[in-house]
């Protein structure tokens, strides 16, 4: 569409406002009943690295070198075990003490703590499954692999061959046979007694904040499963998945300003897609019935606590359907997707208990808007109505804001945040929509809902526009509300998706949703960015 207001997905200019704190519990202590060496690498990273400690693991690297140690050997662990594994495999209290040589394992990950230096040694290693203890003796690996093992840093990534071994305190461990050098750090791991002093940082080095925290990295194992959950329950239901284009002629099928490129081969400009509709309803004329896609999107705009420059975007369009199926299959798609991954359907969200397997509040904007301020947009006396809005607003009002645009404002500043229960909120003003059908009843009105949660949108559905001559005349009277570039004539994308709908395009509705804000809701975050592996942030000065 020619710049279209079609607005999936809101993005719109806003302060920042996320801060967390992310810790994670201390270990228990070991059963050698000594100090560490150095604290569990799961506390907050501190950036000033100590420039003695990365000078003195440089020359334990070339000491490796020079003694014919590779600390970067090529590596294959085929019959590798998960910590996780061996740790659910076997019960200590079924187990008599001491080591179990008929229960060898080979194990992998990072050197997270270690304690004692006397004839034995206790290693924490942790892979992503999770921690268990290692046992080494000096007696069992002999005098010189010993002194490797206690030459080894904090960080180290080794593998482990040994034996299942049950501590005097009933515990669970590993009785090393083998240590091997895997990686050598060269840098020291994040300090426990130092936090970051902004969670700014820890999206910037989302690296360390993976290591450095265990519920980080339980978050994006969470949202692995969440994007997982999305696709089998689409194509469970038979929709097909369509690769859309993410360089457009036009970034189309929402109201936002795009990120813009240059193809040197072409020599002409192109335009990161804002969304993926338009290609999904062509997808529909030609034959296909029910198709999504599911991909990153870029909004040239504002960053918030809900909105994000790159963000993960579904859309699913429904053949022989209307906004109501859109919103009936939205509530089936978050039951299930929470049930499945999360083992509930119960979140928290603003000191508020939502269950997401409960029937949806249904209003419609008018309804909302009328009950939270008494101002019923749909009045007959339109200029009266337009008053009423300004001043609902508090904010000066450009001169040519129209009514539509007014409406939208007071829903999206007064409404929306206060909705915090799953929501479907019906039939909004049809101006900022131009590809949705008009309401049966209402023609002044779109057949669009918004469902929302947490006091955020997180699908934005319509009965799409399937009538070619209704489509054409959206089209041009959209151009001439623009303030630049004023010809009365859509641009050539637009009039490829109104040729393209000439060919018959069957009643159809669709939804957008913002993953990421889906992952946030369900993980109970406060911010994208907390819910995004690398979100973008300020360049460092």
């Amino acid at each position: 569409m020619s710049a279209p207001g079609h607005q999936r997905e809101h993005n719109q200019t806003a302060t920042e406002q996320a801060s967390e704190a992310d810790g994670r519990v201390p270990a228990e202590p070991a059963d050698a009943g000594q100090a560490p060496e150095q604290a569990d690498v799961g506390h907050a990273p501190q950036m000033a690295e100590p420039v003695v400690e990365i000078d003195e693991r440089r020359a334990k690297m070339e000491r490796l070198r020079a003694g014919g140690i590779d600390p970067y050997p090529h590596v294959r662990l085929p019959d590798r075990t998960p910590v996780a594994r061996v740790l659910a495999s076997h019960d200590p209290a079924q187990l008599s003490q001491g080591e179990h040589r008929e229960l060898p394992y080979h194990l992998a990950g990072r050197l997270t703590s270690r304690r004692g230096h006397g004839k034995t040694a206790f290693l924490d290693l942790r892979d992503l499954s999770g921690t268990i203890q290692i046992v080494a003796r000096v007696d069992v690996l002999g005098e010189e692999a010993y002194e490797r093992v206690l030459a080894l840093d904090i960080g180290d990534i080794i593998g482990v061959r040994g034996c299942v071994y049950v501590t005097q305190r009933r515990g669970l461990a590993l009785a090393a046979h083998e240590v091997t050098l895997l990686t050598k750090t060269l840098r020291p791991p994040p300090d426990k007694h130092h936090g970051l002093g902004d969670t700014g940082t820890r999206y910037r080095y989302r690296e360390l904040d993976l290591l450095a925290n265990e519920r980080t990295r339980e978050l994006f194992v969470t949202r692995a499963k969440i994007v997982a959950a999305i696709r089998d329950w689409l194509n469970e239901r038979d929709f097909v998945e369509v690769e859309t284009p993410a360089l457009q002629s036009l970034a189309g099928g929402a109201g936002s300003r795009p990120f813009i490129t240059h193809h040197n081969a072409l020599d002409r400009d192109l335009y990161l897609r804002i969304s993926v509709e338009l290609f999904l309803n062509r997808a529909i004329v030609g034959g296909l019935e029910n198709v999504y896609d599911m991909g990153k999107a870029f909004r040239n705009e504002g960053i918030s606590y809900k909105h994000s420059p790159e963000f993960t975007i579904l859309e699913f369009m429904l053949a022989y359907a209307d906004y109501y199926d859109v919103a009936d299959a939205t509530e089936e798609m978050f039951r299930d997707v929470a049930q499945r991954v999360l083992g509930r359907t119960q979140i928290q969200r603003d000191g508020q208990t939502i269950d997401l397997a409960k029937p949806w509040r249904r209003t419609t904007m008018r309804e909302v808007i009328l009950e939270r301020t008494g101002v019923d947009f749909m009045g007959d006396d339109r200029a009266a109505v337009t008053r009423q809005l300004v001043e609902l607003l508090e904010e000066r009002v450009h001169p040519a804001t129209t009514w539509a645009e007014l409406t939208h404002a007071v829903y999206t500043k007064l409404i929306e945040p206060t909705i915090i229960q799953p929501t479907h909120v019906f039939d909004f003003p049809l101006e900022p929509f131009p590809i949705t059908k008009r309401h049966a009843e209402h023609p002044e009105l779109a057949e669009h809902f918004d469902a929302v949660i947490g006091g955020v949108e997180l699908v934005s559905g319509d009965t799409e526009l399937n009538d070619p001559v209704d489509q054409w005349q959206r089209c041009v009277e959209q151009r001439q509300r623009r303030t630049v570039d004023d010809e009365d004539m859509p641009h050539p994308n637009d009039e490829e998706y109104a040729r393209a709908i000439e060919h018959g395009y069957s009643p159809t509705a669709g939804g957008g949703m913002g993953v990421d804000r889906l992952v946030m809701i369900l993980t109970e975050r406060e911010s994208l960015r907390e819910v995004i592996p690398f979100p973008i942030v300020r360049e460092l000065r």
